[in-house]
């Protein structure tokens, strides 16, 4: 072997060994990336307004703390459900969103009462999630499910009563019934999510004239639920004085029955008193009653007496000088 064959074989076994250290170190590089993804993954956050749902080998298991949670990589997978109330309309759609079947809300809100009239009815339904597992798996999408009760609970409800509920008075019932039938009817299917209130957000009739009549209709109403609150108050304003005058009237009343008594029994006893004296000395009481009777009747009155001749001879009145 030549110098220079040597030479060729040192610097072969350099380049190789060159390739493998390079070669070490790439897949060192992979199995380090390979380990944070696998790290990264396996955590993950639930947020105060979430709730998650972590499936084992086809095995769902709800978690409902909130904060940092550990899972399997790969094994298991998590995922997330909203749990505040969110809602949805029925009947019409706003700017932002279309009703679940994808039609506008002049068609939905169409309905007919009891007394055969259409009506525009539109609704506002809000719900949360209660049971994360059966809201993901339970079926494919229970806001559409409830969508659909709602829009039957809904019919059925307004066509047991009549156009005027419907627009004035009965709103408050009809709110309350529809929701109670939904709350039902989601008890009996169990889907994972609650109702938890809906509320009429407009009702009118189908043409300008009956809009305009019911208006005057409502109008009237409320005036005169007015009156009666007017009407209301001045009684109450007017019962508290008329009370207090008749109070008065009784009181004063009372006390000039009570004075006349007081009057009547000394009068009772001073003729009793008298009566006394009478039956001692009767003479002398009786010319004392006569004269004191008498300065009562004629307090002025003077007695002159005549002789025949038409002169005066004595003045005997007044009574007093005989006391």
């Amino acid at each position: 072997m030549t110098f220079n064959d040597f030479k060729e074989n040192i610097s072969g076994l350099n380049s190789g060994g060159k390739m493998k250290n390079t070669g070490k170190r790439i897949a060192a590089a992979v199995l380090i990336v390979v380990a944070i993804m696998v790290i990264a993954g396996s955590f993950y956050t639930i947020q105060e307004e979430e709730q998650a749902v972590v499936c084992t080998f086809g095995v769902p298991k709800a978690v409902t703390q909130s904060g940092l949670h550990f899972k399997i990589p790969i094994i298991q997978t998590v995922s997330k459900v909203n749990t505040t109330i969110q809602g949805f309309a029925i009947g019409y759609s706003s700017d932002s969103e279309l009703n679940y079947n994808g039609a506008e809300g002049a068609d939905n809100s169409m309905m007919i009462t009891s007394d055969y009239n259409f009506i525009h009815v539109d609704f506002y339904a809000e719900y949360r999630v209660t049971d994360p597992v059966k809201a993901l798996y339970a079926s494919e999408d229970p806001q559409i499910i409830l969508a659909n009760i709602a829009q039957n609970c809904i019919r059925t409800t307004i066509g047991s009563y009549g156009v005027d509920a419907v627009l004035t008075t009965g709103k408050n019932e009809i709110q309350s019934n529809i929701k109670n039938m939904i709350l039902e009817k989601l008890d009996s299917i169990d889907i994972g999510i609650q109702l938890v209130n809906i509320t009429i957000q407009d009702a009118e009739p189908p043409t300008a004239e009956v809009i305009t009549a019911f208006k005057s209709v409502e109008t009237a109403k409320q005036g005169k639920e007015t009156a009666l609150n007017n009407a209301n108050k001045y009684r109450n304003e007017q019962i508290p004085g008329a009370e207090a005058e008749a109070d008065k009237i009784i009181q004063d009343a009372e006390a000039d029955k009570q004075a006349r008594i007081n009057e009547a029994e000394g009068q009772v006893a001073r003729f009793n008193s008298m009566y006394d004296e009478y039956v001692k000395y009767p003479a002398v009481t009786k010319e004392r009653m006569f004269y004191e009777t008498m300065e009562d009747v004629l307090p002025g009155m003077k007695i002159i007496i005549e002789g025949a001749d038409g002169n005066t001879i004595e003045q005997v009145m007044p009574l007093d000088k005989f006391n």
